[in-house]
């Protein structure tokens, strides 16, 4: 099912699926930061492991959400 699919769903659980999918990636990031250990993403359809100093010098200045969406 495609974003524009899910946003217009009769069913409001699966609406609010993709806000709870990029609340949940971006506890992952927090806690990988915080552990210094790193997440496995999926981008531009291939596996690729990202390690907490990536996801540190990431979010520097940036929104922290742009992990969850590159890729799409």
């Amino acid at each position: 099912m495609k974003m524009l699919d899910i946003s217009t769903a009769k069913n409001p659980d699966l609406r609010a699926s993709m806000a709870a999918m990029q609340r949940a990636a971006a506890l992952a990031r927090k806690t990988a930061i915080q552990t210094d250990t790193g997440i496995v993403i999926v981008r531009d359809g291939q596996i690729v492991h990202v390690s907490a100093q990536e996801l540190r010098q990431s979010t520097d200045g940036k929104n922290a959400k742009t992990w969850a969406t590159k890729g799409e």
